[in-house]
């Protein structure tokens, strides 16, 4: 099992998904109403999508994932080009902080770091910080299902791709309790050979719940993590 995608609702997935898309640098895989998806792959480290699926109502709740862009030395000038695409800036209560504070166009926050010393290699995208539960806890569950390591470049908890390049999984405990389905989650996709329900009964054995809802008949089976936030492990691929 693998991590493949970072997914986001959204209201205008086309739009967003462009946007996103041009920050990034990415490629474009589908562009569909309903869905809009991108890949961001960094030489020598990891492929990951970036799935952008359409939802009537996005959340509006404090998000508890978001995106780390990599400012570098010239991180004003990357905020320059981003304001130029549509982002906009924002205050989440940050106060007087080395990185800055932006809004995507659905008002997603996002920040773009100074150049640290820990996200070198890593491509547009440092981290992602993942708020709640026992940070140790959490991090040694994704460790196990996705296979990604201890990384001991950024506290408090994190976790990076085998390769040792690609954006760096951040653990934190929660600002506030969580209050709705979260509008950025994880997806891991199943190999080969992989036994789906050893595999789910392993997943579950780690703190995972299988989630309950009325989205129809789908082909990925949604769970929350020991923090509750939620997550999708998606069939082998048949191609």
């Amino acid at each position: 099992m693998f991590l493949e995608n970072v997914v986001v609702d959204s209201a205008d997935p086309g739009r967003l998904g462009r946007f996103w898309e041009r920050a990034l640098g990415a490629t474009t895989l589908t562009d569909e109403p309903e869905g809009y998806e991108t890949r961001l792959a960094v030489e020598g480290g990891p492929v990951l999508d970036l799935c952008f699926q359409r939802v009537e109502h996005p959340s509006t709740a404090a998000p508890r994932l978001h995106l780390d862009l990599y400012g570098g030395p010239d991180r004003y000038a990357v905020v320059e080009r981003l304001l130029g695409l549509g982002a906009s800036h924002a205050d989440i209560g940050q106060g007087d902080v080395p990185w800055v504070v932006l809004a995507d166009p659905e008002g997603h926050p996002f920040c773009v770091l100074e150049a640290r010393p820990a996200y070198r290699d890593t491509g547009p995208v440092a981290a992602i910080p993942v708020l709640g539960g026992d940070p140790e806890q959490v991090a040694a569950f994704w460790s196990e299902l996705s296979g990604w390591q201890r990384y001991d470049g950024v506290e408090p908890v994190s976790l990076r791709h085998p390769s040792g390049r690609g954006l760096v999984l951040e653990f934190f405990p929660e600002d506030e309790p969580k209050r709705d389905k979260n509008r950025m989650h994880l997806d891991l996709r199943l190999e080969a050979g992989d036994d789906r329900a050893a595999v789910f009964a392993r997943v579950e054995e780690l703190g995972a719940r299988r989630l309950e809802h009325d989205w129809g008949d789908l082909p990925w089976t949604s769970f929350t993590d020991p923090a509750g936030n939620e997550f999708c492990i998606l069939p082998a691929s048949t191609a």
